[in-house]
């Protein structure tokens, strides 16, 4: 691990922009003091918000451009746009370039993907990058992937997400086998696609020392914790990642109003309001806020693009571990242990 984290922020990216990735980036820093930043974006609005941070300010470098992706272009035409001038690609650039070990945005993720994959190249034996989170569960944590890096895949994209899956929990829960689970309709095995039936044959079949196959789990198992990997491919791996945010707002709205209706209610919030924080805390989205790209030749982070301070502070955090425990390494090595499993097809070699 290097002396000092060096993070690399697209101070431009999400709704608001250095508003909320300054006061965000400051707070992670209060955490882990042994952090650098590299922030990207308008000098003006960047320096209005680390006059507030001195501590920020002290740690930081500013690099000046007032160009910025759109939350709403397309992966081409921010590449047109922004390549080699926004602040987006000037964050990535830093990583390719070994000035930063980490860059953090809370922009387009369509452009972040295209962007990332275009400067940092994807790793031998990957052909897509895939949004890796830590997921919250009732029995602890488990990595779900992907949240919506590319959408729909074969059997073989879906192995190689769960040995990328699996590289990424055994570094973060310290796990010798991690279990993994592919995110099915149905737990039979004569249930779902083509490609994730054809998954579960590979992962069955190759019998791999780095991860245990469990086989299909359903939506409601995430939850649950049924295993330390779920895999899917990014358009239901999104969807499940939305619903279940939306749920967690859903539940803390209903006991706000629960808790407000009678008198005898707020009585009884008063006495368990320790209790109602704790699950308030649980199911707070912000605190599972920054998805990794796997697959990449450097670390970059997702941020909610309307996330607040401390939610963008988690994403921080987030890339501050992947440094922290030389995640990028670790995958490499065991990414390179199968090598043959990961070898491209022949569909694919041809393609």
């Amino acid at each position: 691990m290097p002396q000092k984290v060096r993070i690399a922020l697209d101070a431009m990216g999400g709704d608001v922009g250095a508003s909320v990735v300054i006061p965000g980036a400051a707070i992670s820093l209060s955490r882990h003091p042994d952090t650098e930043f590299l922030l990207f974006g308008d000098r003006a609005s960047i320096d209005a918000q680390l006059c507030r941070h001195p501590a920020m300010k002290a740690v930081s470098r500013v690099f000046h451009t007032d160009v910025a992706v759109r939350m709403d272009d397309k992966p081409s035409q921010a590449l047109r746009r922004g390549r080699k001038t926004s602040s987006m690609w000037l964050a990535i650039d830093a990583v390719k370039k070994g000035e930063a070990d980490v860059a953090i945005s809370a922009g387009n993720t369509g452009a972040l993907m295209a962007m990332a994959r275009f400067n940092l190249r994807m790793l031998p034996g990957i052909d897509r990058p895939a949004i890796a989170a830590v997921w919250p569960t009732a029995r602890g944590d488990s990595v779900v992937l992907d949240l919506g890096a590319t959408i729909g895949g074969d059997g073989h994209h879906l192995m190689r997400l769960a040995v990328m899956g699996s590289a990424m929990a055994s570094v973060l829960f310290d796990l010798d086998r991690p279990t993994v689970g592919l995110l099915n309709i149905g737990v039979e095995e004569v249930k779902g696609g083509e490609e994730i039936r054809e998954a579960a044959e590979l992962l069955r079949a190759m019998n791999l020392p780095q991860l245990e196959y469990i086989g299909f789990v359903e939506g409601d198992s995430i939850g649950k914790g049924a295993a330390d990997v779920i895999v899917t491919e990014g358009f239901s791996g999104n969807i499940a990642l939305k619903t279940a945010e939306g749920t967690a707002r859903q539940i803390s709205e209903f006991l706000r109003n629960a808790m407000a209706q009678t008198w005898r209610s707020r009585i009884g919030y008063l006495f368990a309001r320790s209790a109602f924080r704790l699950l308030r805390d649980k199911l707070d989205p912000n605190k599972s806020n920054g998805g990794v790209l796997l697959g990449l030749q450097g670390i970059v982070v997702k941020s909610h693009g309307g996330t607040d301070a401390e939610g963008f502070a988690y994403a921080v955090d987030v890339g501050y571990e992947m440094v922290h425990y030389d995640l990028l390494t670790k995958i490499n090595q065991m990414l390179n242990r199968e090598g043959s499993a990961l070898a491209p097809t022949a569909q694919e070699a041809v393609s």
